[in-house]
Parts: C-alpha cells; structure tokens; sequence
C-alpha cells in the first residue's frame, strides 16, 4: 500500500513557535483598531479614570452622533471624498497619458521628461510648502488648492511604476490596431489603458492612501469650514483646554472605516497590484 506524502496531500504542519509569534504580532497590529473604537465609545470620565484600554462600561452611541452633528465629520467625510475621487482620475489619466508619450511616441527629450519626473521623487512636502502657497494664492480654501498639489506629488510615482509596466506590454497589439485605421487617441484609450488596469489600481491605491490622510497641506491652504477635510476637521476637535476624547475616536473611527471596508473588500487585488507595481517599477 502506497502512503501518500503530506505535500501531495495538500497538508502541512505550520511551526507552533511561528504561529504564535504571527498571532502576537496580527494582536499588535490590531490593537490600536481596538483601541480607537472603544475610545469612541467611552465618556472623559471613564478615559480619565481607570478603564483606558478596557471595553466601555457604559456605551456612549451619542458621541458619534455629536461628531457627525457638532463636530460635522459628515461635511469633512464629503469633502476628503470629493477631492480623493478627483485626485486619482487626474492622476490616473495623467500619468497614463505621460507614460504613453514618454514610452511609445518617438520624439528627442522623451528622456529628458522622464528624468524631470523622476526628480519629483526626491521633492518633499516641508520643502516647498511655502511656494506651492505663494502659487496657489488665488485659489485657496478651494477644492483645486488641494487637488492640485496631491496630483503633482502623486504623478513621480505613478509614472514611474506605469513606465515600467508598459515597457513590457507587446507592442503587436497597438500595431495591429493602426494597421486597422486605429489613430492615436484609440490605440490610448481602447488598447493600451485597458492593458494598464492592474498597475492603474496599484496607482489608485498608493494615490489614495496618501491623499485620504494628508494633513499639512490641507491644514495650510484650506481654512474656511465649506471645503476642510476629514484630517483637519478631526484635528479641529482638539480643544484648547479639554478634549472630548470620545467624540474624537468617533470622528477617528469614522474616517478609517473607508481604509478598512477598501482593505477587506479588495485585499486580494491590492496584493497582487502592489506586487506587480513593484516588481514592474
């Protein structure tokens, strides 16, 4: 009789001592989710006292009815929203647009631009916040203050992993379709985008993850309540003398549900688009 291996059966013994140190590591990772929501569902009285990290004694629901109310975490939501949507459109569709230029039209300083883009990578925030806001004088406290300067520091990245990605696509295929009367504006938008799609969600991802909690320039271009974001209203919430620490974990919690519902939902794709993106760049 003939004994199947553990390998050809598909099982296999994990090392106790790895598996314990990955479960203390995942309650490392999750504990200040834990945290934060049990935060939101505390009073001052109970946060100061001696129940920090345990779970609430008594459910305080109504703090997150005072941070949409009071605090109006449900404007900032809308506009942290507004402008993370528009910030990845523009970028997608402008690094795209970049890239094709840079990796598939012929022309002399193809290289040059590249170059230019790439040094966008070494540009920090803290550097030229004083001349971004001297530029972008007459448009503060607008949408366009924040969207335009996300999808500036977005597009080094975006462009150097689309580059990479689009080197590798075969070329038959855009060939085939001009043979076929296909202009250049086609052969972009119906052959090479729908190509791009994994490294685009890679783009999509990283774009978001910074726009969503950016805070410096937020907090410096925009000061009137009509267009803050979910960071600067939160950080709003810190009073000058006292804090309701409850009703900031709501507003805390609240702006992470988008990040963990996206992460859940997609974590499968994210992997492999960040790891294409990677490998790719």
């Amino acid at each position: 009789m003939i004994k199947r291996s553990k390998a050809s059966a598909g099982y296999k013994h994990s090392n106790p001592i790895i598996s314990v140190i990955l479960c203390i590591v995942a309650l490392i990772q999750v504990f200040p989710l834990y945290w934060m929501i049990t935060l939101s569902l505390k009073s001052n009285q109970e946060v100061y006292g001696e129940n920090l990290i345990g779970l609430p004694r008594n459910w305080e629901w109504d703090n997150y009815l005072t941070a949409v109310s009071r605090g109006n975490v449900g404007h900032y939501f809308l506009n942290s929203a507004i402008v993370t949507v528009a910030t990845i459109l523009f970028t997608l569709l402008l690094s795209a647009m970049v890239t094709f230029a840079i990796v598939r039209l012929k022309w002399r300083f193809s290289g040059v631009v590249y170059s230019i883009f790439l040094l966008g990578l070494m540009l920090s925030i803290q550097a030229v916040l004083l001349p971004l806001y001297v530029m972008l004088k007459g448009i503060l406290n607008t949408y366009w203050a924040l969207i335009l300067p996300y999808v500036a520091f977005a597009l080094p990245t975006s462009v150097l992993l689309m580059v990479g990605a689009m080197r590798d696509l075969p070329r038959e295929l855009e060939e085939a379709a001009f043979i076929d009367g296909a202009n250049v504006y086609r052969i972009f938008f119906h052959v090479v985008l729908p190509l791009l799609k994994p490294i685009m969600a890679a783009v999509a991802i990283l774009t978001y993850l910074n726009t969503w909690n950016e805070l410096m320039l937020a907090v410096t271009f925009v000061s009137g309540e009509d267009f803050k974001t979910l960071t600067v209203g939160i950080n709003d919430l810190v009073g000058k003398y006292s804090t309701d620490w409850g009703v900031m974990g709501a507003g805390l919690t609240i702006a992470t549900i988008p990040s963990v519902a996206l992460f859940a939902l997609l974590s499968n794709n994210i992997r492999k688009s960040l790891t294409l993106g990677a490998v790719k760049g």
